[in-house]
C-alpha cells in the first residue's frame, strides 16, 4: 500500500510542504514522503508505533489537530477498522488547507474469500450458525459514497487484487495476527473451534492448494483520493447544461 500511494502521489504535479501519516504504522510511508523533501507528522492509534514515528498517539476519528493544517494527508492501511469513517474522513477534510490532498489505501469487502470458506466449513463441522469472524470490511462503492457525504471535491475510488500465497493454513493466520487484522468485535466474537472444527479448517485449506501445496488467498485494496474544496479547482459543468445528447455522442460514425 505504501509502495503504490508513493507512487500515486508522484502523478500528482504539485508539491506539498506538510503531511499527516495517518495511522503511520511503522514508518513506510512516513519515509517515502520525508525522501521527498515533506515535513511528516506521524499518528497512529497504538501507543509503541506513535513513539516510534515520534509522533502522535490519536484515534483516526479524533484528530487533535487545527483545521487547514496540511496540504496532504495519507493513510495506508487502517481506515477500514475505524469506529466512526464517516466522521473521521469529515475531519481528515477539515484538516486540510483549501486545495489540500488526501490519498488513502485500505483491504477491502473483496478480501479473504479463502479464509471465510475456511472458517464456514469449520463452522458447520461444528454445527455453528454462520458468524462474523472478521471485522465489517467497505465494498468500493460505499468507499466512494463516503468520500462525496464528507466535502471532498473531486474524489476517485479504484481498486486492486492483491493473491498471496500461503503454505498452510497456520501460516495465513499467524500473518493475519501479526497485521492486527483479526476481528475486532470482540463484544460479539464468536465461540472459538474445538478439535473437530479446527482439523475441518485445516483440511479445506488444504482441500484448496494447488499443484505445490500452497493455497491462494486475495485482498481487495481499496484506493481513495479526494481534495479539500478550493475555488480554484476545477468544476463539474451545471446538471443539463450539455450541448449534445448522450445518444447522439455514441451514435457511430461513416
Amino acid at each position: 500500500m505504501a509502495d503504490e500511494l508513493d507512487e500515486r502521489l508522484s502523478l500528482v504535479t504539485r508539491s506539498f510542504q506538510r503531511a499527516l501519516d495517518l495511522g503511520c504504522g511503522p514508518g513506510l510511508l512516513g519515509e517515502r514522503l520525508r525522501a521527498r523533501g515533506v515535513e511528516v507528522v506521524a499518528a497512529d492509534p497504538g501507543a509503541a508505533f506513535a513513539v516510534h514515528a515520534g509522533g502522535v498517539q490519536c484515534d483516526e476519528d479524533r484528530l487533535p489537530f487545527a483545521p487547514a493544517s496540511f496540504d496532504l494527508v495519507v493513510s495506508a492501511g487502517t481506515l477500514d477498522s475505524v469506529n466512526d469513517l464517516p466522521g473521521a474522513l469529515v475531519q481528515i477534510r477539515r484538516a486540510l488547507r483549501p486545495d489540500g490532498l488526501f490519498l488513502a489505501a485500505f483491504v477491502g469487502a473483496g478480501s479473504l474469500t479463502l479464509l471465510r470458506q475456511v472458517m464456514r466449513a469449520a463452522e458447520q463441522a461444528e454445527g455453528q450458525p454462520a458468524s462474523p469472524r472478521l471485522h465489517p470490511q467497505i465494498d468500493i462503492r460505499a468507499a466512494g459514497d463516503l468520500l462525496g457525504r464528507a466535502g471532498f471535491g473531486l474524489p476517485v475510488v479504484d481498486s486492486e487484487q492483491v493473491s498471496v500465497r500461503f503454505p498452510t493454513l497456520t501460516h495465513l493466520v499467524d500473518d493475519l495476527r501479526t497485521l492486527g487484522w483479526t476481528n475486532i468485535l470482540s463484544a460479539r466474537s464468536p465461540r472459538p473451534f474445538g478439535r473437530v472444527g479446527f482439523e475441518a479448517a485445516h483440511a479445506a485449506f488444504d482441500q484448496s492448494a494447488e499443484a505445490d501445496g500452497k493455497a491462494t488467498e486475495r485482498f481487495e485494496i481499496i484506493h481513495l483520493s479526494g481534495w479539500a474544496p478550493s475555488p480554484d479547482q476545477p468544476q463539474p459543468a451545471r446538471r443539463g447544461s450539455g450541448k449534445v445528447s448522450l445518444a447522439e455522442a455514441l451514435r457511430p460514425r461513416n
